[in-house]
């Protein structure tokens, strides 16, 4: 990969040797050490018994040295990061039209679908979604694939939702992966972490170096991005893999996929603004646009919500069993 941090570690007595700029950040540890626990796990490839628990947090924290912005660089770049408190909130979980042009697929009007903050306030019941199909992007095969799902919506069975089935969101399904867990960013000079604490799901975006000549496909696949001015963070993704879907609505893709996000302060920098440009000329008739929106909220300090230990099925609804490995991965 691209811009992968190294660290510089002493195996005999396995510390850091962190920088003194490092040293000198403020830090809630009680607050946030899970989570850097589970991230040096990810990032260093080695069980978390392995270390030392205090050693453990700050693995992570030296791989990703999430550094308020104006530490990172002598240029101005947008400060997505902010504090260990700061995250960004997601308004909804399904993609806005674009100012204009092509646009994302939305449900069928003779379907409207209403969740489940609508139908409290609005005091309707909720429903699930069903796809317009008849929006010009999708192709041919698109349409009859999203047809099926359509039918097994309204035949009663409950819909694949990547977050509920404890599944990666895929790009850029993970802005809309859900709405309750405020997403994080950590940025370094060479790369930006995005961190939604619901799974942990994890994006690794590589700065200011070019795509790899050979991508394997991932759920997330290959990002590389750069700063454009002082409020906005352009993420460009290839290889996303097939298992993934391009929203709520289960719209398929190929491996061409290519997903342009960028991410832009608005408000003061209370709003943070995603217009998302898709390409994939096997799937989609032509380029389309959709624009994702976050709020900018204090939240708790950082903490672990693993999906697959929390994931509560009450009402013994059939969907999609959570994926189990058949094998170690370490």
């Amino acid at each position: 990969m691209p811009g992968i941090p190294q660290l510089r570690l002493d195996a005999s007595r396995m510390r850091l040797r962190v920088s003194g700029a490092l040293e000198r950040i403020p830090f809630d540890w009680n607050g946030i050490r899970s989570t850097f626990v589970a991230l040096a796990h990810v990032l260093i490839g080695k069980p978390v018994s392995t270390f030392p628990g205090h050693a453990l947090a700050s693995l992570a924290l030296a791989a990703l040295s999430p550094l308020p912005a104006n530490a990172q660089t002598k240029a101005e770049i947008p400060n997505l990061y902010a504090d260990s408190e700061t995250g960004w909130l997601p308004i909804g979980d399904d993609f806005l039209p674009p100012p204009s042009g092509p646009g994302p697929v939305t449900f069928d009007k003779r379907y409207p679908y209403v969740d489940n903050p609508t139908a409290r306030r609005t005091h309707t019941q909720p429903t699930y979604r069903v796809a317009d199909l008849d929006n010009p992007i999708l192709k041919p095969w698109v349409v009859e694939e999203m047809r099926q799902a359509n039918a097994e919506v309204l035949a009663g069975k409950v819909p694949f939702r990547a977050r509920e089935s404890c599944y990666p969101g895929g790009v850029p399904g993970f802005l809309i992966y859900n709405l309750i867990f405020p997403n994080r960013f950590l940025q370094t000079e060479r790369e930006v972490t995005i961190v939604n604490p619901g799974g942990p799901e994890l994006r690794h975006v590589y700065l200011d170096v070019p795509h790899s000549a050979q991508v394997k496909p991932s759920w997330y696949g290959e990002s590389v991005g750069h700063y454009e001015g002082v409020d906005t963070l352009v993420v460009d993704t290839i290889g996303i893999t097939r298992r993934s879907f391009i929203d709520n609505y289960r719209t398929p893709h190929t491996d061409a996929l290519h997903v342009v996000e960028r991410f832009k302060l608005t408000g003061g920098d209370k709003m943070l603004e995603v217009l998302v440009t898709v390409e994939d000329p096997g799937a989609f008739t032509t380029p389309w646009s959709a624009i994702q929106r976050f709020r900018r909220v204090q939240s708790r300090p950082w903490e672990e919500s693993i999906c697959a230990e929390n994931n509560i099925n009450p009402f013994t609804f059939a969907v999609v069993p959570i994926p189990q490995a058949d094998k170690p991965d370490f």
